[in-house]
């Protein structure tokens, strides 16, 4: 038997393949069944016409088998076999062209097929195995063939003993070493769940003999442990399955198993395209948040499976960020894969299908909007912050695909309302959307700025996450109606005779106003009276783009850049506290001065600012006590 060297620059090839192009050293089973898979399709599709085949589906299978003592493992199929010019073409030479390419692009030329009987996956066992031996017999041959290789070596081919068309595969397995533990593939256990994990969905069954315990026979109590031979995959993925075959039971319980979760799903959609993309698709929408999710940790993604053979585990282009909180698995056949099978090129296939399943996730959120109110306001209470994050990051790009699934709490009742349900009850005069931001609900709903406009029976938002301001920022309008904030300097709610009374006012009263401006320095922009105030003695409003808001949340990010909004201090020309400001003007300056501290702090303390120095504001209202 003599060895032959591997043919043009393949040896180079194999040396990158078994140290460079696998992410996981376990992909190698992967591709060895599904190399076998192929063939037995291949013979399949002739039995077809063929009948002198004598098989039926029924009969072809992929077996395994571990020798834990020999440390080998081998994979069987009783699929089409190999000729010995075959077994020189396709293992004697890794890649028939462009092999330097391998190395630039890491992508195999259109011409060479990945996905066939003994693809370069087929190498992937040397990262595993020190040396591999395939004995393989052809259809319509009368000579079997055994190939043989320790790796970059070469390998050698000679007639070998063989009853049955097809192909086995036998793997010495590597010793341990310190940084890899290689036993584990001689260890039943792990190769069916390796199998599970991969190669669930090939269609044909995939055994191997196990130990397992049971009864023994004639005793009620009595266990013993016998080899039997064990199905190991399910063969027909439930997403291929007729919809009308399945109930919400069967969805829901492959959602648990397969990802983990102890409740159902709030929602399942199953998709099936055919088109300018083919494809099958499952997707669930969780109904509570993993732990991490809102973390750096959290790794979005769908399982994106290739003809029933999982590629990746998450694969993060087929979400935007938006959905990130989609659990799911796509299964195409039009994807593009390089030559490990483990990542994608960025094809228009993958763009195709990633636009369509976010068509697919907004309008089966909208339905559940419209249909299941009570578990559309769960789940937007659950992961409405990304779908707000999805605008603001965006700039805008987002608007028309999300603006229709955001809720808020507003003034009008204590369930959330969509933009559209809010501009439905839009009164005649009202011209902008109206939206009031805080911590919570009830520090909102207390706010001096919408007095007014709860008075006048306009609908406030309440902006309680530190993304909603940004968000509408973002959106700057809905169906025509700008987004006005309540503590915006200028509401425009007055009639021309109201704005030229209080100018008037402001007017007559602007040197005591001067005074009190003085007295604050650079902490406002303006002292001036108020339309908007019915009860409340004071409030204040922003005068620039960046509101009060808005401040707190990025003066609490980690590099606290230090903004400062414009803010205006209303004073409420109807309150007992002006005529104490119009007389301290005339009997003590500088005690209005102290005042307008003691107000400006208090307006603070409404908008839940901390007091900037909260000595001096004590020792003010102390001396406001004792008369001082």
């Amino acid at each position: 038997m003599s060895k032959k060297e591997f043919k043009a620059e393949s040896k180079r090839l194999l040396e990158m393949m078994i140290h460079s192009i696998y992410t996981h050293k376990e992909i190698f089973l992967r591709e060895l069944i599904s190399n076998a898979s192929d063939a037995i399709d291949k013979l399949y599709f002739k039995s077809l016409t063929d009948t002198s085949i004598g098989l039926g589906k029924d009969d072809f299978c992929i077996n395994i088998s571990v020798d834990k003592e020999n440390r080998t493992l081998t994979i069987t199929d009783n699929g089409i076999g190999m000729t010995r010019d075959e077994l020189e073409n396709n293992l004697g030479t890794i890649a028939k062209s462009g092999s330097l390419a391998f190395k630039n692009e890491n992508q195999l030329s259109e011409d060479v097929s990945i996905i066939g009987q003994f693809g370069v996956g087929f190498y992937s066992a040397f990262m595993v195995a020190k040396k591999v031996v395939v004995t393989t017999k052809a259809y319509g041959s009368d000579i079997a063939y055994k190939w043989e290789s320790e790796g970059v070596d070469g390998y050698s081919i000679e007639e070998a003993n063989r009853d049955s068309i097809g192909t086995e595969i036998v793997l010495y397995i590597m010793e341990n070493t310190e940084d890899d533990s290689y036993d584990k593939y001689l260890e039943p256990y792990q190769i069916q769940n390796l199998v599970k994990k991969y190669s669930d969905y090939i269609r044909f069954p995939i055994k191997m003999e196990m130990e397992t315990s049971r009864l023994k026979e004639g005793t009620e109590d009595e266990y013993e442990t016998v080899v039997e031979s064990k199905n190991l995959n399910s063969m027909i993925p439930i997403w291929r399955k007729n919809k009308n075959e399945l109930t919400d039971e069967d969805y829901n319980k492959f959602y648990q198993e397969k990802f983990h979760d102890f409740e159902d799903p709030a929602k399942y959609m199953h998709v099936k395209t055919e088109g300018t993309a083919t494809y099958n698709a499952l997707l669930f929408i969780p109904s509570r948040a993993p732990y991490d999710y809102y973390s750096k940790e959290y790794e979005k993604g769908l399982q994106l499976y290739s003809s029933g053979v999982l590629i990746m585990e998450k694969c993060a282009d087929l979400l935007p960020d938006y959905f990130s909180f989609v659990k799911g698995l796509v299964d195409s056949e039009d994807l593009s894969l390089n030559i490990s099978r483990e990542l994608l090129q960025h094809d228009r296939q993958l763009k195709i299908i990633a636009k369509n399943l976010e068509k697919t996730i907004k309008n089966n959120l909208l339905k559940m909007q419209k249909d299941e109110r009570d578990k559309y306001n769960d789940f937007f209470k659950t992961f409405g912050l990304q779908i707000k994050f999805g605008i603001y990051s965006s700039y805008g790009a987002n608007n028309e695909l999300l603006q229709d699934l955001l809720m808020f709490n507003t003034s009008f009742g204590e369930k959330p309302s969509t933009l559209d349900e809010y501009v439905s009850r839009m009164k005649e005069e009202q011209k902008f959307i109206y939206y009031a931001a805080g911590s919570s609900v009830s520090r909102i709903d207390s706010l001096p700025q919408i007095e007014l406009l709860k008075d006048k029976g306009f609908e406030v938002l309440y902006l309680t996450d530190d993304v909603d301001e940004f968000a509408l920022k973002m959106l700057m309008k809905f169906k025509d109606k700008e987004f006005k904030s309540a503590s915006s300097d200028d509401l425009d709610l007055e009639t021309k005779e109201e704005k030229e009374q209080i100018e008037k006012q402001n007017e007559e009263n602007k040197d005591l106003f001067a005074i009190m401006k003085d007295g604050l320095g650079e902490k406002v922009v303006e002292v001036r009276l108020s339309q908007r105030l019915k009860s409340h003695p004071v409030c204040l409003t922003n005068g620039g783009e960046i509101s009060m808001e808005m401040e707190k949340v990025l003066n609490s990010m980690p590099n606290n850049q230090k903004v400062k909004s414009e803010k205006i201090l209303e004073i409420n020309a109807e309150h007992p506290v002006f005529e104490s400001l119009k007389k301290l003007y005339g009997e003590d300056k500088e005690k209005l001065k102290k005042y307008a501290e003691i107000l400006y702090t208090q307006a603070l303390l409404i908008e839940g600012f901390s007091v900037e120095d909260p000595v001096k504001f004590s020792n003010m209202i102390c001396d406001l006590m004792v008369g001082k």
